[in-house]
């Protein structure tokens, strides 16, 4: 079973998922989850927006895990400093794997693995974070080229004298059980 909450994604997602024998539920942006209580031995997610953890211990059976590969603190933020100026430290840790922890375990989850990494991220041409930054909308809002057509020549400039513009992309893995 898989849920979606984005209402383009529900239909993509049941095409791709309905032959391999998966259903996928419509689930809101916000709880509760539509499924009951200790229903699943094991909840996964990737890159969720937010991490609903009462909602995940409620539905895992106990013993069940949740595992999950989550975006971490500062994620390709030389790029959006680049082009936003510096952030506060709360945005800079929003996602910050020690807060993952701390809310799992306030849900009742016991955490049993937390793993980060920090992974070099090159963009060799403006072609290139253009392309990143018009998929990835939320990393500069109201990004567009012509917005930020002086800074776009400056860093094509920089490019083509230092070599690629270098960011780093943090993840992190959680594994979280539901004691028994």
């Amino acid at each position: 079973m898989a849920t979606e909450s984005w209402p383009p994604n529900i239909a993509k997602a049941a095409a791709l998922l309905r032959p391999r024998g998966v259903a996928v539920v419509a689930a809101g942006d916000a709880p509760p989850l539509p499924f009951a209580e200790n229903t699943f031995d094991l909840v996964a997610s990737r890159h969720p927006v937010t991490t609903w953890w009462e909602e995940i211990a409620r539905v895992l059976r106990p013993g069940g895990v949740y595992f999950s590969q989550q975006v971490g603190p500062a994620s390709v933020f030389e790029l959006v400093e680049y082009f936003l100026g510096a952030q506060p430290l709360e945005v800079r840790h929003r996602r910050h794997p020690d807060r993952a922890r701390a809310s799992a375990e306030a849900a009742g989850l016991e955490v049993v693995d937390l793993r980060t990494e920090s992974l070099r991220t090159e963009f060799f041409d403006v072609g290139a974070v253009i392309y990143f930054l018009r998929k990835v909308i939320w990393m500069v809002p109201g990004f567009t080229v012509a917005r930020y057509r002086p800074q776009l020549k400056a860093l094509h400039d920089r490019i083509q004298v230092d070599g690629p513009f270098v960011a780093h992309t943090t993840r992190f893995l959680i594994e979280a059980r539901k004691p028994s």
